[in-house]
């Protein structure tokens, strides 16, 4: 596991950036794993902005995101299918057909596990996956607990999770209680995983996952078994590590 300290989330941004660029000019048809949430903001930005320099292209690339709420239609302002269009796809040349995000409203959630795993196996492994983490350590919408073998499937969200996601919403009560999303195995396949951590609300949890050794109860900590995995992290998230 390599670690790289910036100074600001401005810094990790673009340090993640680079590390998308490289893979975008040197692999001839990228499949690239993304994720939504805050933390990618500042690198999806910094991307559409290589994009308009024409430094890079998406027009090879194939995407998979990691995760969707079960329940919100695709146009609806808090759906990740309305965050990925709204923050990236919209504004690169990614081919509509390749930028693949599950479904939470399809009839049969079981068949869309499936089918997403299916379609994750067939055009990778991925090349490069994009992770953030969340209060409790979560990784993509794999609670603690999870097994470290878990494909894409239906998760019940944790209090503390949706408690997390509730400032986007009117109430907690809008906040769906289930998701579908890629499992930690499903991750784990990925040739090379991006971790991304900022601020000093992650500060504890991450210690725990850097200084830690792989344990359920903290999903992220399933990285120590990952060959290929970059850490980039702010001075805030880092300010609790004694690595």
């Amino acid at each position: 596991m390599k670690i790289i300290k910036v100074k600001d989330y401005e810094e990790l941004s673009k340090k993640a950036c680079e590390v998308f660029v490289q893979k975008l000019q040197t692999i001839a048809n990228p499949v690239l794993g993304l994720a939504t949430g805050s933390t990618p903001e500042g690198l999806y930005e910094c991307l559409i902005g290589q994009y308009k320099q024409n430094k890079v292209s998406f027009k090879n690339a194939t995407t998979f995101n990691l995760d969707e709420y079960i329940g919100l239609p695709n146009d609806h302002d808090q759906s990740y299918h309305y965050f990925m269009n709204e923050k990236l796809f919209k504004h690169i040349d990614l081919p509509k057909e390749r930028a693949h995000v599950p479904s939470g409203v399809v009839a049969d959630l079981e068949k869309e596990c499936h089918d997403y795993e299916q379609a994750i196996k067939e055009q990778g492994p991925i090349d490069l996956q994009l992770l953030g983490m969340g209060p409790n350590g979560h990784i993509a919408f794999n609670e603690p607990g999870t097994s470290f073998e878990s494909r894409t499937a239906i998760y019940d969200l944790t209090e503390s999770t949706r408690n997390a996601n509730a400032r986007f919403f009117d109430s907690i009560d809008e906040v769906p209680t289930k998701a579908i999303s890629m499992g930690i195995g499903t991750i784990m396949d990925a040739k090379e995983i991006l971790f991304i951590v900022s601020g000093e609300s992650k500060a504890e949890i991450l210690a725990k996952v850097l200084e830690g050794k792989a344990d359920p109860s903290i999903p992220a900590t399933v990285l120590h078994l990952h060959d290929n995995v970059t850490v980039i992290a702010d001075e805030a998230a880092l300010s609790k590590y004694k690595g």
